[in-house]
């Protein structure tokens, strides 16, 4: 097959991308029907307002996912691009379509609630996260919290926050502060696993090392673990002492063996250690 400006290999990205994003709406819709909400457990944000609403009016839970979640696509679209709304429109439409499908589907787990929180935030947070490593959104919540962050004096962080801690706290009047406060550990749960999801399983450290036996100790990781490393002059500010920074990326699997080379050269190196989402050679 001819391959022309790389065009066959974005056409299968695009492919890719839209089904990962399927995949990811019926993960969170198997996690919502057959776990959370035969369990008098909800999700929070747009998702959580949707389970709400279903319950008080009896209309179909899909109904409010996609009437709700529409007015933030067109904020996304304006915030974040085509792509995003794009990508958020599949991503919503999938979601509704699934839970409309599985509405009647037995539940996976029941009675032990706070296994089924647990199992339904690992639930919800694989599908969520697969869904926004792909570019697109399930819930419109954190393009509200990004609108409302621009206009007051408040982080996205507190904004989302706050729109749960009402959500949870309305939830206790109608399942209980039980429900609610598994509701609650089923959200938590869910945020970590999104976190995971998007940084991946294989997630890179960036290394910085400042230590007197700089050679040594890149030597060693040079000789142990098979990583490169890069030198960089540094100099301490309140000494003007001149030093060597050892700049190394390793895998979070390697980290222990890293820890444990660098104290057997010197104990009293400075190590500082940062996460790294993605890392590409090109």
């Amino acid at each position: 097959m001819e391959i022309r400006n790389g065009q066959t290999i974005t056409t299968f990205e695009r492919i890719s991308r839209v089904l990962f994003i399927i995949l990811g709406a019926l993960i969170t819709a198997i996690g919502l029907e057959a776990v959370l909400i035969p369990n008098d457990i909800i999700d929070g944000g747009i998702t959580g307002i949707s389970i709400l609403f279903s319950h008080m009016t009896g209309y179909s839970l899909s109904l409010f996912l996609f009437v709700l979640n529409i007015p933030f696509i067109f904020i996304g679209y304006k915030e974040l691009g085509k792509s995003f709304a794009f990508s958020s429109v599949i991503g919503i439409t999938a979601l509704s379509m699934s839970t409309s499908l599985l509405h009647h589907i037995p539940s996976i787990i029941s009675g032990d609630t706070m296994l089924v929180a647990v199992l339904g935030g690992i639930m919800i947070g694989l599908g969520i996260g697969i869904v926004l490593r792909k570019g697109g959104a399930l819930d419109g919540t954190e393009i509200l919290a990004i609108l409302i962050a621009k206009k007051f004096p408040l982080s996205v962080g507190e904004v989302i926050m706050s729109i749960n801690v009402l959500i949870f706290s309305f939830a206790m009047l109608i399942y209980g502060l039980k429900g609610a406060l598994c509701s609650a550990i089923a959200y938590f749960i869910a945020m970590k696993v999104i976190d995971m999801v998007q940084a991946g399983f294989d997630e890179s450290k960036n290394i910085m090392i400042i230590s007197d036996h700089s050679r040594k100790i890149g030597d060693a990781i040079q000789a142990h673990l098979g990583r490169g490393v890069t030198y960089i002059a540094g100099e301490v500010g309140h000494t003007n002492e001149q030093v060597e920074i050892v700049i190394c990326f390793i895998n979070r699997l390697e980290e222990p063996e890293l820890r444990s080379l660098i104290k057997t050269i010197d104990i009293n190196a400075f190590v500082a250690i940062n996460g790294i989402v993605e890392m590409h050679q090109y």
